[in-house]
């Protein structure tokens, strides 16, 4: 990667590491995604979904897309999740309106053994290659954000070969099985930790790590195989590059009982979801962590002048000082209008600066 661009805009990176900030830093969840239509069009001249993800230039021009209509704070990734597991040689295929499928399972200890950890600047070298990209193309403009599942999200799909209503391979492999399902959780960690780390060598300036199915866990399995894994992974991260802190950001959908867990393993910030009360959540983790969301995203289906009043909610909510970024609760839904985006985004550049006064 050549010399970068300076950062002309670093909001994001301040408030995640709970330096001051003139206002609160906003960027979405799936920002880049089927809500606009210049994405829909360029996932048709992709011709599927893994060719998008697959092609570096298609992957940062989508990545692209929401900056051009919105004042973001933050550019992240165009990708998916699933690409370490696909990359362990499981194949991924996407079915349309049934989402993610696997041909190969990992239900016994053959099929955890076989699993290779992959190299990111081999099997997965076109992830570093579009965060190279991006950050050219970027010019310094945000920070972009790299992610990737957690261990406990990717072996849900693992295991159960799709997405999942009860988990059932999945939960009696962990409770049946636990020694076999560590060992799996082990080896997924050590392919995510390698790949977060490539895609800082490439140029990502801060990460999330998305628990999408850690809420399903009770309290003690949540500790013992999701929160374990993520701890093993930030603990393994390249901690700076370019000569400041990247900051990582971890998400579980309805993790709220366990904020307190959370707030003390590594991250830099939490996602919570809108099951939550961000003020209740910042009293809850004091100072220990930044925490970022959490409209929402139905709100969105509202008229402008009442997203702008739920953006107010939050706003107050978190109360004044920093460490707070202004997301949804999860992604942004496909249905929304871009414009009704727009107004949660220039909801928080309008009433937010309030809050970092003095």
């Amino acid at each position: 990667m050549t010399t970068p661009a300076p950062l002309q805009n670093d909001l994001l990176l301040r408030a995640l590491l709970r330096e001051p900030t003139e206002r609160t830093p906003v960027w979405m969840m799936r920002q880049a995604g089927r809500y606009l239509p210049e994405y829909r069009a360029t996932r048709q001249r992709a011709g599927d979904f893994m060719t998008l993800c697959r092609t570096p230039e298609l992957a940062c021009e989508v990545t692209l897309q929401p900056l051009e209509r919105f004042r973001l704070d933050a550019a992240i990734l165009f990708s998916d999740i699933l690409t370490i597991p696909d990359a362990m040689g499981l194949g991924l295929h996407f079915v349309t309106g049934e989402g993610p499928r696997f041909e190969r399972t990992v239900r016994d200890e053959a099929a955890v053994d076989a699993l290779p950890i992959p190299d990111p600047e081999d099997e997965l070298r076109y992830v570093p290659d579009a965060v190279r990209l991006i950050r050219q193309e970027l010019n310094g403009r945000v920070p972009l954000i790299g992610f990737a599942g957690s261990p406990w999200t990717l072996a849900t799909y693992m295991i159960e070969g799709s997405s999942s209503k009860n988990y059932a391979w999945c939960k009696g492999m962990l409770y049946d099985r636990p020694d076999l399902m560590h060992r799996l959780l082990d080896k997924t960690a050590r392919a995510v930790t390698a790949y977060l780390n490539a895609q800082i060598a490439a140029g990502a300036q801060s990460l999330m790590i998305f628990d999408t199915w850690g809420g399903v866990l009770t309290p003690q399995t949540y500790r013992e195989f999701s929160l374990r894994y993520a701890e093993q992974i930030i603990s393994g991260l390249s901690k700076t590059a370019e000569g400041r802190r990247v900051p990582v950001v971890f998400f579980t959908k309805n993790g709220g009982p366990w904020l307190e867990a959370m707030a003390g393993f590594g991250a830099d910030g939490l996602g919570i979801d809108w099951t939550q009360d961000i003020g209740d959540a910042r009293r809850r983790v004091g100072d220990r962590v930044a925490l970022q969301g959490n409209l929402d995203p139905s709100a969105l289906y509202a008229s402008p002048t009442v997203i702008e009043q739920h953006v107010g909610e939050i706003l107050a909510s978190y109360g004044t000082g920093t460490g707070h970024v202004f997301n949804l609760g999860h992604g942004i839904h496909p249905e929304v209008n871009p414009d009704h985006a727009g107004a949660m985004i220039e909801a928080v550049h309008a009433l937010s600066p309030r809050y970092h006064q003095g």
